[in-house]
């Protein structure tokens, strides 16, 4: 079957923006963080395959694919446990600064497994996001001494490497809906984590379950459709580089929603992620003129 590699810019683009604001819901919900991550899947598996449903966009899946869906579906399951149990150890400055260190994961994960040859011009962009997300999040070597550092830090990395993973196992089924691999993913993401997540340990409130729908459809069904898509037409450094968004629109929902008063550094990260995503995608070379044609999304 063929597939249609154009448009995974924008689509990747627009999920790490929602990506982005993933943390206001998080904290209106009121639910633990094992709790939220099981309504991401239940909610969002039952619009997706609701969907599915309705424009009879089902196809028929291999022993291949079926495999392929269930390890990207534990990864993505997992990295989101592990990450949210990072904030409870460590800050989330350090959380998110570990946690990014997932586009370089993903790039020796590519190269490794599939054969995807490094474009070395680029990566220096890639180290420039990732500074600029040190710079953003406020990390300091004085909090590496903290209590809680270190486990939060090894969580983060955890939930690193599974989100690579995951990226990658969607990558493997090319020409499927985007929508039926993630409904399947948290289909088995909800069967997974429903032992561990109920009974509830907290009350649910209207506003909770508000944040929670809202988590589910359009920041779980909706965004892992455009970014499954994105993942199908984008080779491993474009979405390396543009995952770098992610935590350029968390900080800017901190500032505007949280009433966060940024620093110098903080307003100087910002500037570096963004000049190192636009820099990725035009296929600028440093110290070389950019290439008379940007890449293709």
């Amino acid at each position: 079957m063929q597939v249609n590699t154009s448009g995974g810019g924008w689509r990747m683009g627009l999920a790490m923006v929602l990506s982005g604001t993933i943390g206001l819901l998080v904290t209106e919900s009121g639910q633990s963080p094992l709790a939220v991550v099981f309504f991401r899947c239940l909610i969002g598996g039952a619009g997706l395959l609701a969907w599915l449903s309705v424009s009879r966009g089902w196809r028929p899946l291999t022993a291949t694919h079926w495999r392929w869906i269930a390890i990207g579906a534990l990864a993505l399951v997992f990295n989101w446990v592990c990450l949210f149990s990072a904030y409870r150890y460590s800050s989330v400055s350090v959380a998110t600064v570990v946690y990014h260190t997932q586009p370089f994961m993903l790039l020796v994960l590519a190269a490794w497994l599939q054969g995807e040859k490094l474009d070395r011009a680029r990566l220096p962009w890639l180290v420039l996001a990732f500074i600029g997300v040190g710079f953003s999040a406020g990390f300091t070597l004085d909090g590496m001494g903290q209590t809680g550092f270190w486990p939060g830090a090894l969580l983060a990395c955890a939930a690193a490497f599974l989100y690579a993973v995951a990226t990658l196992a969607a990558q493997r089924l090319k020409g499927l809906p985007p929508a039926q691999i993630a409904g399947l993913q948290m289909l088995i993401g909800t069967v997974v984590l429903a032992p561990m997540a109920l009974p509830l340990d907290r009350t649910l409130t209207v506003p909770g379950l508000a944040a929670l729908l809202t988590l589910g459809l359009v920041h779980t069904a909706l965004m892992y459709t455009l970014m499954y898509a994105a993942f199908q037409r984008l080779a491993a450094q474009q979405v390396a580089a543009l995952s770098f968004i992610y935590p350029l629109v968390a900080l800017i929902v901190d500032l505007a929603y949280f009433r966060v008063s940024l620093s110098a550094a903080q307003w100087a990260g910002m500037g570096l992620i963004l000049l190192a995503v636009v820099a990725n995608q035009r296929g600028w070379r440093l110290g070389l003129k950019p290439k008379a044609r940007a890449l293709q999304a």
